[in-house]
């Protein structure tokens, strides 16, 4: 089913079945509209098309050689339920979860102001990934459980792809192969791969402790979030909100709002980051503390892109609110909607060669609508 496999320290669990969809309706009270105006999408860049082998032109070619040809994949267990699950899990990721950076890019990067970073692509993907994540919980068993191990089995995949290309970038202009040029899906405009076009040879692989390392931070960050949102859910909206505030909006002013000081001197840039001492990404504490301590460690710019306002730019925090309450409201419509779809669709007709068929009302929605309680909240305001 999959290329490559993880390895087993490294693959994820899926989750235990459950259903807690049941939560979904609090922000939210009402059904999404079947008339909702879908916001124009950007053209996405589309991979070339694979190279068709001898094999597969004749097969396409051949009703008798094609009839052959899926007898025996049955034969050789390619047909279980398994099997196709994690073949039909493949094209739900790779068509509705790893677009969703590229599709709202302005709304991500200049209301949450997310750098574009492959970090914030990850961070975006697996928001998605978890939305789809809850919905097939709810598959009757066995399948909940084959179609949510083969999407975190694909979405692992296709990181361990980026962090390699992102770790050891390669020109368009490379000696290459072309399959080592692409990604395990498809290229994304969301972020850019540093030096990637001054690299015209094609050097060594990236060190793969270093590749394990990275993988390992993405783990622990798709664990924590996938918990954090989980609680939310069937808590409370406060509960959600500090979710995203936490995972989408990098917990900027967790030390509080930092305000212009007449007796700071003016020619020292302000820099203050929210250092999490429980990921992957830090050293331990003592070594911290050698450095200068947790507050040394927040001044220094770790390169992420992601840290707290300066005093000219505090006036970012009061849109803080409204974003949080966008993206809450934004999680509990999908998931209402995804609760919505008959698990027929989902689990498809089993057959080999039709795991992309009927996908089509999976596909998410926008962001922002014009007739969520948010915009009406704010539409009140300007009236008032």
């Amino acid at each position: 089913m999959l290329r490559r496999s993880l390895p087993a320290n490294l693959r994820p669990s899926p989750a235990p079945l459950s259903r807690p969809t049941r939560h979904a309706r609090s922000l939210t009270s009402q059904q999404p509209s079947q008339q909702q105006q879908q916001q124009p999408s950007p053209r996405q860049e589309q991979p070339p098309p694979p190279h068709q082998t001898w094999l597969t032109r004749t097969i396409q070619q051949s009703p008798v050689a094609k009839k052959a040809f899926l007898t025996l994949a049955g034969l050789l267990g390619y047909g279980t339920a398994k099997q196709y699950a994690g073949r039909r899990a493949y094209n739900i990721y790779s068509d509705f979860c790893i677009t969703r950076p590229d599709d709202e890019a302005t709304f991500w990067k200049e209301e949450c102001h997310l750098p574009p970073t492959f970090q914030s692509w990850f961070t975006v993907t697996n928001l998605h990934v978890w939305l789809l994540t809850v919905r097939l919980r709810s598959l009757p068993p066995p399948h909940g459980q084959n179609f949510v191990q083969g999407l975190i089995d694909h979405f692992f995949l296709d990181v361990e792809d980026r962090v390699r290309a992102v770790l050891q970038p390669v020109s368009p202009d490379s000696r290459a192969p072309p399959q080592n040029l692409a990604p395990y899906t498809r290229r994304t405009t969301f972020y850019q791969i540093a030096n990637s076009k001054l690299n015209k040879r094609a050097r060594g692989r990236a060190p793969e402790s270093l590749v394990t390392r990275q993988m390992k931070i993405f783990k622990e960050q798709w664990a924590g979030m996938g918990m954090s949102f989980d609680l939310g859910l069937v808590r409370s909206d406060a509960e959600l909100a500090a979710a995203v505030w936490r995972n989408l909006l990098g917990a900027r002013g967790a030390r509080g709002i930092a305000y212009s000081d007449p007796s700071i001197d003016p020619s020292q840039p302000y820099f203050r980051r929210t250092v999490n001492l429980f990921g992957g990404e830090v050293e331990k504490l003592s070594k911290i503390e050698k450095k200068g301590g947790l507050e040394a460690e927040e001044r220094r710019d770790d390169g992420s892109g992601v840290h707290d306002f300066p005093p000219s730019e505090v006036d970012k925090y009061v849109a803080y609110p409204e974003t949080m309450a966008t993206v809450v409201e934004y999680v509990r419509r999908e998931l209402v909607r995804l609760e919505g779809i008959p698990d027929e669709v989902f689990l498809g007709k089993g057959e080999i060669g039709t795991e992309k068929h009927g996908l089509e009302s999976v596909k998410f929605g926008p962001v922002k609508q014009s007739d969520s309680l948010v915009a009406s909240f704010r539409l009140q305001q300007l009236q008032q």
